[in-house]
């Protein structure tokens, strides 16, 4: 039913790479091809190696050069009057920007992305750009308004036997399930999106399906099985070199540990994870990686009142990400913490 996994990101006379490749693979080539077609190749053929670039960068955590290769992308294809390969290169600027945690900027850069591949007749383009729309709109909380687009994307994918994008399909929808409670929906979804990604040989979309379903299988106390399938996931992100992704198992390694009271393996994990989003510029990883420390800590007896100062900062941090269900995470933890009418001490 569904081909082999394919990049589409890569493009021209990159088109060859893998969705597998290494990392520091694509930004090898892609540089060099860069650098032949600025001397003898045409704009597009730059464009779409600034793009391959720009995606590299980013997936690595390095986002000014990252920054600097959408945009080179973007100039190229302009000069060149092609529409789609602007909208390749506003989508990794639009990717770039939730990642950073510029959501509104993201929002808008992924809708200009959108009509341009519309206008250009890329049907790929469009969907990833949608597809990005979505993603931004359920990170910040708001499923009401992306719920129904992720589902006609994922009938979209599936109806064109697309594997990479079934599958984000799939996990953006268990994930949606996952945080409205519905655990059994959720790692359905999530085990069938790592069986299409396993068939498709899609190594990057399995180990963040792996992560989905260790985080269902961890609320159901199976912290042994949650720890393998990250162990197993986080071999495929050091492979790829996939830094975000690892630094999101990390993070959710540090969830398994504190749901089983590990508290002491915990607050080190967590601390390491924070470390990692700190150093790619991830704020969104970084706040939530904080908010899993600092519950870390009140368990091992930090004080209640520097506790409760420490979630009433994240809350302004998150609520400044444009995460509309700040206020209901940071509210969650102070009643998991017993901290619900505990007066704040200055944070520090």
């Amino acid at each position: 039913m569904y081909g082999k996994a394919f990049a589409p990101e890569y493009r021209g006379a990159l088109g060859e790479l893998s969705v597998n490749s290494s990392l520091e693979e694509v930004l090898a080539k892609a540089v060099e091809q860069q650098r032949r077609a600025q001397l003898h190749g045409t704009d597009v053929e730059s464009a779409h190696a600034a793009l391959a670039v720009a995606e590299a960068s980013r997936r690595l955590g390095r986002v000014a050069e990252a920054e600097q290769a959408w945009k080179a992308s973007y100039r190229a294809a302009r000069q060149a009057g092609d529409e789609s390969a602007m909208a390749w290169a506003v989508w990794s600027g639009g990717t770039l920007a939730r990642q950073r945690g510029a959501l509104a900027l993201a929002r808008r850069l992924l809708a200009l992305a959108a009509g341009l591949a519309e206008r250009g007749g890329d049907v790929v383009a469009r969907g990833y750009s949608l597809a990005g729309l979505a993603e931004t709109g359920r990170i910040q909380g708001d499923y009401q308004a992306v719920g129904e687009l992720h589902e006609q994307l994922l009938a979209e994918a599936r109806r064109r036997g697309e594997a990479r994008h079934t599958v984000w399909a799939l996990e953006g929808i268990a994930q949606m399930h996952r945080n409205t409670g519905s655990y059994d929906t959720a790692l359905a979804m999530f085990e069938e999106a790592a069986e299409i990604a396993g068939g498709a040989d899609d190594a990057r979309g399995r180990a963040w399906a792996l992560r989905g379903i260790a985080d269902v299988l961890s609320l159901r106390g199976e912290t042994a099985r949650a720890l393998e399938l990250l162990t197993e996931a986080e071999a495929t992100c050091r492979r790829m070199r996939l830094v975000s992704a690892l630094a999101y198992n990390h993070k959710m390694r540090g969830n398994v540990l504190f749901r089983a009271g590990r508290f002491e393996e915990a607050r080190a994990t967590y601390g390491g994870a924070l470390e990692e989003f700190r150093a790619m510029d991830e704020p969104r990883g970084a706040a939530l990686a904080t908010l899993g420390l600092v519950k870390a800590r009140a368990r091992l007896g930090r004080a209640a009142a520097e506790t409760a100062a420490d979630l009433e900062a994240l809350r302004r941090t998150l609520g400044e990400l444009g995460l509309l269900h700040a206020r209901d995470m940071v509210d969650a933890a102070r009643a998991e913490l017993g901290l619900t009418d505990v007066p704040t001490a200055p944070a520090r």
